[in-house]
């Protein structure tokens, strides 16, 4: 049996507005074990996307207990959060979040310029090749197609070898060719890996990819399908 890397219990998340305290998240429990995919399903407003932000530290969970690769995010001060982050996590985005002025090579050199990495532009080329844009490197984002910048994306989060990848609607702004494309890339890079991936979806094909499909409602889990255990 292999061992959690995500554990919650109990999360909760809730934020203020004009009309008081609106609860986000309620009383949500969920595991994710090592080399697993998790789908998270629901309508708009059930709290998917806020759950893969609590689980990667960038919103703070307001009661109950978040642990991510053994560590316990409600007892991390944001410097230690952000370095945690970088190197036990990659992120995924539906619009990407490229660097405008900078290229594919430096998008994706530059978490490990940050992590002090001297191969950095080494190791981004290796990963630019893995994912097939070996002859786009040196484009700048706008001169990218909307798939070619979703592989970018995708080598940037994976380019110090994450245990977990958390990626939000990662299929979402481009057409469905590209998609079955980027699903084909994503899933054959965390295998490969053997990395734990999270994903939010509307896509009920691209959630029956995966070994186990959370569905969400008004901020808690409803139901879930697949293998508990991998």
């Amino acid at each position: 049996m292999t061992k959690p890397i995500v554990v919650l219990k109990n999360v909760r998340l809730t934020l203020t507005s004009r009309a008081g305290p609106v609860g986000i998240l309620r009383d949500v429990d969920l595991d994710a074990r090592e080399g697993q995919s998790l789908a998270i399903v629901g309508p708009s407003g059930s709290g998917k996307t806020s759950l893969l932000m609590v689980t990667a530290g960038l919103e703070r969970a307001t009661g109950g207990k978040v642990e991510v690769a053994g560590h316990d995010l409600s007892k991390m001060g944001e410097d230690d959060l952000a370095l945690m982050r970088g190197a036990e996590i990659g992120i995924i985005f539906q619009s990407f979040h490229l660097v405008p002025t900078m290229t594919a090579l430096e998008n994706v050199a530059l978490p490990l310029e940050f992590a002090g990495e001297g191969n950095a532009q080494a190791a981004a080329r290796e990963l630019l090749q893995e994912v097939g844009l070996s002859h786009r490197m040196d484009h700048f984002p706008a001169q990218l197609s909307g798939g070619e910048q979703q592989r970018v994306a995708i080598a940037r989060a994976l380019s110090r070898r994450p245990k977990l990848i958390l990626a939000d609607e990662p299929t979402g702004n481009l057409d469905r060719r590209t998609g079955g494309h980027i699903v084909d890339l994503l899933f054959g890079l965390q295998r490969r890996r053997e990395a734990t991936l999270i994903l939010v979806t509307h896509d009920e094909k691209l959630a029956g990819a995966c070994d186990r499909i959370i569905r969400m409602a008004d901020g808690r889990i409803e139901s879930e399908t697949g293998a508990l255990v991998s």
